[in-house]
């Protein structure tokens, strides 16, 4: 009989685990005891400032957001204990969809427990045999694994990929695609509106283009670009005058056919993810999705938060705007100080530094002088470019980024 010392599992994720602390690569969990903000108090560290967090607006511990999850927790209770089609659907989430959909300036969105679950649903429910799906090389894992899913659900599901943000590939991709007999339903074209890890943009007119020369439908990630990109911080499709219903809105630019997006990062920063876009599509979903008709709803109490979040973020625009600025005088301070960022609009700022070990390596020196930031390497990113991502927020002040410049020269 095999000892339980002795089973393959065992033995193989003892060694890559020793393996990931001999080379450095080890991660270790920071535990917070505060809320979430500027500044946090971490546990063996004391207050530290955050510039690792998702919170890009600050509303994470805004209070009138706290508070708005607090009465949906009264009045609704813990939990929902059910799937939406059967007894999970409470009166929070038709309000919350249909903020979403106002903000967004679509027909209507549908709510899940996280962004990875809505990405989840969609290729897998939306897609037939004989489809193609056409993705960003360095899209979200969330959208690479929906896609790898797809054709296991349903056979005959195509897929390619494109050179990041290159125009010229996806057009190869989008011709090779038109001319294989097999491809006989609907093309799709997806694409994070920002990029996680390199802070940059999708060229969004451009793929539209390309969408309607193809008769592809375009689906768009934006969780980075929420409360981040537009004047009014609606995404990366209000930057480029796609979003109807906001300001800037040019017909001409064309629109984004489904989004996905999540309301864990800048709108309201608890949890949960949507799809939005035409009621068919997420009428689809409802009926046939599996992460819907098998994972329990969003929490009453996380969607009576982020609803909060959404008002106040389409009620006080100059959230927005003091963010830019913060952006602005944090790249322009780095660059003073001799750090190469990659240039973007966002508000993701990577440094990039090569190994995953002096990655790491350099974010543990920053935290003993006061500064959260996360090294990233492999697996995140490709080996030989992990990196220090900085994230500025609406809350930072002048001082705080004063604070972060003067410990990276340290390094």
């Amino acid at each position: 009989m095999t000892t339980a010392t002795a089973r393959p599992f065992d033995a193989r994720t003892d060694e890559i685990l020793r393996t990931l602390e001999a080379g450095g690569q080890y991660k270790r969990l920071g535990m917070l005891e505060s809320p979430m903000d500027a500044v946090v108090k971490m546990r063996d560290h004391g207050e530290v400032l955050c510039f690792c967090s998702n919170n890009y607006l600050g509303l994470a511990n805004e209070p009138r957001v706290v508070e708005a999850g607090i009465e949906g927790l009264k009045k609704y209770g813990a939990g929902t204990a059910s799937v939406r089609f059967i007894c999970g659907t409470f009166e929070p989430h038709e309000t919350l969809e249909a903020t979403i959909s106002e903000y967004m300036g679509t027909q209507a969105s549908y709510t899940f427990v996280s962004c990875w679950n809505a990405t989840e649903a969609l290729f897998p429910t939306f897609c037939e045999a004989g489809d193609f799906i056409l993705s960003d090389e360095l899209n979200h894992a969330c959208i690479i694994d929906s896609i790898r899913l797809t054709p296991v659900i349903k056979k005959g599901v195509k897929k390619g990929v494109f050179k990041h943000s290159d125009m010229a590939s996806a057009r190869q991709k989008l011709e090779a695609a038109r001319s294989d007999p097999e491809v006989t339903g609907q093309i799709w074209v997806v694409t994070d509106g920002v990029f996680s890890m390199e802070g940059d943009i999708a060229d969004l007119p451009g793929l539209r283009k390309l969408c309607d020369e193809f008769d592809a439908m375009l689906v768009v990630d934006d969780s980075h670009g929420h409360g981040v990109m537009g004047d009014t911080g609606r995404g990366t499709h209000e930057h480029y005058g796609m979003c109807p219903g906001a300001p800037n809105f040019d017909k001409a630019n064309g629109t984004v056919d489904y989004f996905s997006g999540t309301l864990g990062k800048a709108l309201g920063g608890g949890a949960g993810g949507f799809i939005a876009g035409p009621k068919r599509g997420t009428e689809l979903i409802i009926q046939r999705g599996r992460p819907t008709l098998f994972s329990n709803a969003l929490p009453v109490t996380v969607a009576c938060s982020a609803n909060k979040a959404i008002r106040i973020l389409m009620d006080e625009p100059q959230r927005v705007q003091k963010l830019r600025s913060n952006v602005a005088t944090a790249r322009k301070k780095l660059a003073a100080a001799g750090f190469e960022v990659l240039e973007s609009p966002t508000a993701i700022c990577p440094i990039i530094v090569g190994d995953t070990a002096k990655a790491i390596s350099m974010s543990k020196r920053l935290l003993e002088l006061g500064v959260f930031v996360i090294g990233f390497g492999y697996p995140v990113v490709p080996e030989g470019t992990a990196r220090l991502r900085i994230q500025m927020s609406a809350a930072h002040t002048d001082e705080h980024i004063e604070r972060l410049v003067e410990a990276l020269k340290k390094l």
